[in-house]
């Protein structure tokens, strides 16, 4: 209990700085969204103060000195007011992210646990099965895969799969026609759609897992214990899963805290080839449009995203080795 207190008020600090760093940044920032509108507006004549402090008051440009924008800052963070959108004006911002974020959590959450699970375990086969084709397909696989980005293999899937066999939509996250609601008929659309950013993101992801997986598992199986329990007649696959797999998944639950943390920012790259809807899309206009506003909101909830990630891993850690509580 001391150790899951230490660290949740380590996340409490964590938290208020990245809060903080959120409130500062676009602060510090040359230039502001009502100079962005003011240029676009000065194109078709000279523009006057009276219209840029009604460009600020439609926009909502918080005013006070520092401190007053600061309170008022954590007041709207508690209350998840992240005010209107400047890209897409009206629409409020908790607005747009929760249109966005379900899509993001389904495409890459589903996909990173799927690539954690299927790589882990292959990582552990090959090492048990070190010196055989059970281990060499999957590692020789692996790091192929692991040298493309992710982009190259979402327009080359695009490419083949989507323009020339035609098997599968290459935009959007439905059909044109489909309403959004909790029914099979949209449930079966929307999974036909998410089939190339799906596999594009399980291809260059799965090389990771089963690379690192492998060769922490190689390394933990030249240990006492392990060699202890097998000079005890322990059946082999106990031995791999109980005793050496147990311990070498450590390195690969922190990267796979960290990347589930960074589930909540999407793809951005794959979201933008394929127009899929979600936050790294949603990221990409809000930087292009120079939504301060969208872009405060998304990152503060990367941020967040992946400390909650970090702490649930720290705490997982406590469980799976005792030696980290002390």
């Amino acid at each position: 209990m001391r150790y899951a207190l230490q660290k949740f008020g380590l996340f409490v600090l964590t938290l208020w700085a990245a809060v903080t760093l959120n409130f500062l940044l676009p602060r510090m920032m040359p230039g502001s969204p009502t100079d962005a509108a003011m240029a676009r507006l000065s194109e078709n004549g000279p523009v006057t103060e009276d219209t840029r402090a009604a460009i600020e008051a439609q926009l909502g440009v918080p005013d006070g000195n520092l401190w007053e924008q600061y309170v008022g800052y954590l007041n709207q963070v508690v209350h998840l007011d992240f005010g209107v959108s400047y890209a897409f004006y009206p629409e409020p911002v908790s607005g747009l992210i929760g249109q966005a974020l379900p899509y993001t959590l389904v495409l890459v959450g589903v996909v990173t646990v799927i690539a954690f699970i299927i790589g882990t375990l292959l990582g552990v086969l090959a090492a048990w099965k070190r010196g055989t084709w059970l281990d060499a397909l999957p590692t020789i696989s692996g790091q192929f895969l692991n040298t493309f980005p992710y982009f190259w293999i979402a327009l080359l899937l695009l490419f083949l799969l989507g323009y020339v066999g035609h098997l599968f939509p290459t935009f959007g996250a439905y059909s044109a026609t489909a309403v959004p609601e909790l029914s099979w008929d949209f449930f079966v659309d929307a999974l036909y759609h998410a089939i190339l950013p799906a596999s594009t993101m399980l291809i260059t992801s799965l090389g990771g897992w089963i690379i690192g997986m492998r060769n922490a598992m190689i390394n933990t199986l030249g240990e006492d214990y392990v060699t202890f329990a097998e000079a005890n007649g322990i059946q082999g696959r106990t031995v791999a899963v109980r005793y050496a797999a147990r311990n070498a998944i450590l390195p690969n639950l922190t990267g796979f805290g960290l990347t589930l943390g960074g589930v909540v920012g999407g793809s951005i790259l794959v979201e933008q080839v394929f127009g899929y809807p979600g936050i790294g899309y949603l990221l990409f206009n809000a930087v292009i449009g120079q939504d301060y506003p969208l872009m405060q909101a998304v990152f503060l909830m990367i941020t967040v995203s992946v400390l909650v990630a970090n702490l649930l891993v720290d705490i997982l850690y406590g469980v799976l080795d005792p030696r980290t509580r002390r």
